[in-house]
């Protein structure tokens, strides 16, 4: 396994990263330690979670799988030196009232008491890589299309004070390196230089969408993370599923198959599960079976070999898809395989923005 360091960090991390988010919705503890053990022994040295993880968010599982990753901690002596672990402090949390009163804001003491909370929850003394999870400022995101000057609030908390509170916990040995996720250019350019300006922590990364059905970084915010030196960590590289092909019958409609945006309802109306999107998803994955592979391997091969890619978080429920995922590293896909990519994005563009 190929392993990059991130921005101008210490961290090295495998180009692989194993995505957390199903630990505790739809697997259990026991199987979540089974792959988070698997992952270490095929060569991943870097997890991912949240705060408010499992998903689809919901009160009864806040917190739940940073819990279960604090369990592997403590049942799995060293395993803890053995890899980078990162989380998020989550954003304004619109609607979710069991995440500090559903506040519109994140101030710096926000911050704070949240990874005080996940250092507990994670059975840990430090985090290598605290994120804040989307933006405090209106912006579009999570299917959004455009950005809204109306919708500002300049009351809440800015980018500033946000770094201001991620620099205490640095100071405090509590975290290491600092991160951003769902943020845009002008978002990335303003928490370098304000970082530079007033002697606070840098970004080492930028978790976003990055995928077949979603390749909006590349409209100006990959330049502006190439330019600063942070890296992409790219979430997910299949589409919530819609890539793996298994969506491509009766599209969503089928309760019986085990992927989120069948199972869930909260899920179904997201942007990965949009008809343009599915349908999108559809020609990736005849293509790839016309080049004799498997719509998962082509969609993480091409993330995978992105230049704009650092690492990129694989999230799986079963051990078979964890190996198949790890697997497709390695795999080079051919140029003119990636034109044709290229003409599909095209004609449909990205639907799943």
């Amino acid at each position: 396994m190929e392993h990059v360091t991130l921005g101008r960090s210490d961290l090295r991390v495998s180009k692989i990263c194993l995505g957390t988010m199903t630990f505790g919705e739809q697997v259990g503890q026991d199987l979540a330690h089974q792959l988070l053990s698997s992952a270490v022994e095929q060569g991943i040295n870097f997890i991912d979670t949240a705060e408010m993880y499992a998903v689809p968010a919901r009160a009864a599982t806040y917190g739940a799988t940073e819990a279960i990753i604090g369990e592997w901690f403590a049942r799995k002596p060293g395993m803890r030196s053995k890899v980078v672990l990162a989380t998020k402090v989550a954003g304004p949390v619109r609607g979710y009232d069991w995440i500090r009163n559903a506040s519109p804001n994140l101030t710096a003491d926000d911050i704070v008491a949240a990874c005080e909370a996940s250092l507990q929850r994670l059975q840990t003394d430090v985090i290598d890589l605290y994120q804040i999870h989307w933006p405090v400022r209106h912006v579009p995101m999570f299917g959004g299309l455009s950005y809204d000057p109306a919708k500002d609030n300049p009351g809440l908390s800015g980018i500033h004070e946000q770094l201001e509170g991620l620099g205490r916990l640095v100071k405090a040995g509590k975290v290491r390196h600092v991160g951003v996720s769902n943020e845009t250019a002008y978002g990335v350019c303003e928490f370098v230089h304000l970082a530079e300006q007033h002697g606070l922590p840098r970004i080492a990364t930028v978790q976003n969408p990055y995928c077949l059905v979603n390749r909006v970084l590349e409209m100006g915010l990959d330049e502006a993370m190439h330019r600063h030196e942070v890296s992409l960590l790219a979430y997910s590289p299949l589409g919530f599923g819609a890539l793996t092909g298994k969506y491509d019958a009766q599209g969503i409609a089928d309760p019986a198959k085990p992927g989120r945006l069948a199972i869930f309802d909260s899920l179904k109306k997201q942007r990965w599960a949009r008809e343009d999107t599915l349908a999108a998803a559809r020609r990736y994955n005849a293509l790839a079976v016309a080049h004799g592979l498997t719509p998962t391997q082509m969609a993480l091969a091409w993330c995978y070999t992105r230049w704009q890619t650092a690492s990129t978080i694989i999230g799986v429920t079963t051990q078979a898809q964890l190996d198949e995922n790890i697997k497709a590293w390695g795999m080079v896909l051919s140029p003119e395989l990636v034109m044709q990519i290229d003409q599909i994005r095209w004609q449909m563009r990205d639907p799943a923005q």
